[in-house]
């Protein structure tokens, strides 16, 4: 099961990618392409760089050691390329095979075949000079760097290795949380944005721990300790307005976003109630995510409970998703938990003072 997925997981990125992201050329500039054959030629790009590559005595050489074969490393779980270190270099093949693609295709460099011929077949010839394109766009970029003495993938490992190490602190932890939250207050989806970018250094970061390392956050680290209820630690929030809110206006939303709030997802809320454009809330809707990931990530940090090393799906309710990420810790469940409740007492003052607001505001159109 862990080789087939976390194992192969560059694999995942690379199709993924270059497929959603040849449609969208297909659909926005009308091009002639396919998302099949675009996602074919970033999987051909991406394994022309898989294998190491020396330039000794004049000559390319396959990497040859004890972990190779072939110039493929091998590590526990298979080539470790193909793994969660092959994530970046997997995103930047993607995009670059698809860019010489659609360029070609839009400079009519390409086969044309007769009408006569099935579209499918058409196609086929036409990735063909793309796929030559492709290769030697590779080939120069890998092949300079091994002349360098390194290649693609320690090259881009570089400056996302600069980007982890921010990701791994607390500091940058609360810079993330702070930017999700941010834009959520505007009414973006700050979660689906930021997290884009930090996912692939979430999984790298649970390939760490399942090697025995302890990296406080890493793989579903937010949505087992930190958001809670979804974004902004809302569960605590939820539960006390659907049973202890004076607003019959806020009782009614909080019984009706009980259900989603505990599978973490809280849009009713973050829309509904409103936390968007709210000043009443805002101020614990930038805290209390913030306390709870602090708690979290010095508890693992000390080795108080034990690090990530499970990929959970993140609806996972509180306590649940915790026990489970972490192998079947009990001790994070109750971190979890406490976490909730934590959050729930920053909001407490905040949404006393907005119940107490609406309730009379209620009370003076009952008299009117």
């Amino acid at each position: 099961m862990y080789k087939a997925s976390m194992g192969i997981l560059a694999i995942y990125f690379v199709i993924v990618i270059s497929y959603e992201y040849t449609k969208i050329h297909q659909q926005e500039d009308e091009l002639n392409v396919s998302p099949l054959n675009g996602a074919l030629l970033a999987v051909f790009a991406f394994f022309l760089c898989v294998p190491e590559l020396l330039f000794v005595d004049g000559k390319m050489q396959l990497l040859a050691a004890s972990k190779t074969l072939n110039g493929w490393t091998i590590g526990g779980n298979g080539p470790d390329r193909l793994g969660t270190v092959g994530i970046f270099t997997a995103i930047i093949m993607a995009l670059l095979s698809v860019k010489i693609y659609c360029f070609c295709v839009k400079r009519n460099f390409v086969i044309k075949m007769p009408e006569a011929v099935p579209e499918g077949v058409a196609r086929s010839f036409t990735a063909l000079i793309p796929a030559f394109a492709v290769a030697l766009v590779v080939l120069v970029i890998n092949g300079t760097f091994v002349l360098l003495g390194t290649d693609i993938f320690k090259v881009i490992a570089i400056p996302f290795a600069f980007v982890t190490d921010i990701a791994n602190s607390w500091l940058g932890l609360m810079v993330i949380l702070f930017l999700i939250h941010a834009l959520w207050i505007v009414g973006i989806h700050g979660a689906s944005l930021i997290m884009a970018f930090v996912k692939p250094i979430l999984l790298i970061n649970l390939q760490a721990n399942i090697n025995g390392e302890v990296v406080p956050y890493a793989g579903e680290f937010n949505n087992s300790f930190v958001l809670l209820g979804g974004s902004g630690a809302t569960l605590g929030l939820t539960l006390f307005i659907a049973f202890l809110a004076r607003s019959q206006q806020l009782r009614i939303l909080g019984k009706a976003s009980v259900a989603p709030g505990i599978f973490n997802i809280n849009e009713p809320i973050i829309f509904g109630l409103p936390i968007v454009y709210n000043p009443y809330l805002a101020i614990p809707f930038f805290f209390a995510p913030m306390v709870s990931a602090s708690l979290a990530y010095w508890a693992i940090k000390l080795e108080w409970i034990n690090p990530i090393i499970a990929y959970i799906p993140w609806p996972s309710p509180a306590g649940i998703g915790a026990f489970i990420g972490t192998a079947g810790d009990w001790r994070a469940s109750i971190l979890a938990l406490l976490c909730a409740v934590v959050a729930w007492l920053i909001y407490l003052p905040f949404i006393r003072m907005y119940d107490n607001k609406l309730y009379k505001e209620e009370q003076v159109a009952v008299q009117a």
